[in-house]
């Protein structure tokens, strides 16, 4: 069992033993937490947006989370099944002081998490996330008198608000897609991707919707990480129905893969190369990805005579260097799409609609797409070392030997290749390195890694 407290939220397994686990005691007392660090910025009233995925904790997190905040003397907008991306804008929307979205994105059902949101509906920067935590380790929360309680108000119209925001943005081009008569499974993975997804494509025109794992019980049927391993009967029914595409969401709907119509993974490095093409074919500027992701969008900027820019890896990394380099779209490998024309959040519904508009406006199919793309495979391995073995010495000496290299350090050690390139980071809550690599080659990738490991092994 497990209780992770970071400065992007805390998550962990739901149950056991207070301050091992995520109980009641710990919900509780981030919430104050959070409470108090807006409470810090001297305003007299404060209005907090809340949303979950459809894991069977997720009532009872709803229910402490949101009464917590009241008792703290802070409104509640409470949105209920939700997706990430949609409580992201619904902060905006409100005109909110914050947010907090109670989803463990990809992790297993008996798993949760609080992630906290700023006024502009974006994750919290390092320095605030550590605020909290010291605040949570001080333990001083104050609550509110009887006649300063805050009060909770349900809102049904978040989804519909958040597809509008996308039908309105006027590169997505509805008539062409209704046009194009796509026949789309969807994968909804027991969560609220079974209520967003078929609601966007609905009013994208496409009225061939066929959504598996549909019932949002939260008990999962598969593994929830959208990774070919876990997706063969889906990838099945795709065949089966002789479908278009398949789409394929996390619990939360921020991350997003696609199924080509041969019954194929589009790959998720590819959903930002693919969303970015027709982007960027629009409005060429910079993009921005994390170091751990495809060297794809790279090829594909400077065919439009763009830069692809890096960040360290995690969403907030990916927003805050967008916003430095003024990037007109970014996200990340897993198939993490932030379009800032929408908000600065990874959004799967932007994703689909942009996609199914290029495929639309080109008339290509997923497969015609991807053959267009710069081929890449990735080898992801991790190295076990020791409790006493320092993963930074490790990475500084690393560094030293491929000095001759084009070598990046902000975010652990990436060192690229001619061909190919290896990312390592060390975990921050177990004592690993994790080695990314890729190459033009699945054999390429695996060996590259491979070698790196054994590197790293010889000197543990």
């Amino acid at each position: 069992m497990t209780l992770i407290a970071s400065v992007s939220g805390i998550r962990g397994t739901i149950g056991g033993k207070a301050g091992s686990n995520l109980t009641p005691v710990d919900i509780i007392a981030f919430t104050s937490a959070y409470a108090q660090w807006l409470q810090s910025q001297g305003k007299d009233t404060f209005k907090v947006v809340i949303g979950r995925d459809a894991r069977p904790s997720g009532r009872m997190l709803r229910d402490l989370v949101s009464q917590t905040l009241c008792a703290a003397g802070i409104d509640v907008i409470d949105c209920d099944l939700a997706t990430t991306p949609t409580v992201e804008m619904e902060v905006v929307r409100q005109k909110a002081d914050g947010g907090i979205i109670l989803t463990a994105s990809h992790n297993p059902e008996n798993w949760n998490a609080l992630k906290l949101l700023n006024h502009r509906g974006e994750f919290l920067s390092a320095e605030d996330g550590a605020k909290i935590l010291d605040y949570v380790n001080e333990g001083s929360t104050e609550f509110a008198p009887v006649d300063k309680l805050g009060k909770i108000t349900e809102t049904n119209d978040h989804l519909k608000s958040h597809i509008q925001a996308i039908l309105d943005l006027p590169e997505v081009n509805v008539e062409k897609i209704a046009a194009r008569d796509f026949s789309v499974v969807v994968d909804g993975i027991n969560s609220v991707g079974a209520l967003a997804m078929p609601a966007l494509l609905s009013a994208l025109g496409v009225k061939r919707v066929f959504v598996e794992n549909a019932d949002m019980h939260g008990y999962f049927a598969h593994n929830p990480e959208p990774l070919k391993e876990h997706l063969g009967e889906t990838m099945k029914v795709v065949l089966d129905k002789k479908a278009d595409m398949g789409i394929i969401v996390d619990p939360d709907v921020d991350r997003l893969a696609f199924i080509d119509e041969k019954g194929e993974m589009f790959g998720e490095e590819y959903t930002l190369v693919a969303a970015a093409d027709f982007w960027l074919s629009k409005h060429p500027g910079p993009v921005v990805s994390n170091m751990s992701s495809s060297r794809a969008l790279e090829d594909l900027a400077a065919k439009y005579n763009q830069q692809r820019h890096t960040s360290a890896v995690g969403e907030v990394h990916v927003v805050t260097k967008m916003k430095e380099v003024n990037a007109v779209i970014g996200g990340e490998g897993n198939g993490g799409v932030i379009l800032p024309a929408l908000h600065y959040g990874r959004d799967a519904l932007v994703g689909v609609a942009l996609v199914l508009t290029h495929m639309a406006e080109t008339g290509k199919s997923l497969t015609e797409l991807r053959a267009g793309y710069a081929r890449y495979e990735m080898s992801k391995n991790k190295v076990q070392l020791g409790d006493k073995v320092n993963p930074d010495s490790i990475l500084e000496k690393l560094m030293l030997k491929y000095s001759n290299e084009k070598v990046e350090t902000i975010d652990g050690l990436k060192i690229n290749f001619d061909t190919g390139w290896v990312h390592m980071r060390k975990s921050n809550t177990e004592p690993i390195i994790r080695i990314y690599s890729e190459a033009p080659t699945q054999t390429q990738a695996d060996d590259l890694a491979a070698s790196f490991v054994s590197e790293i092994q010889s000197m543990v």
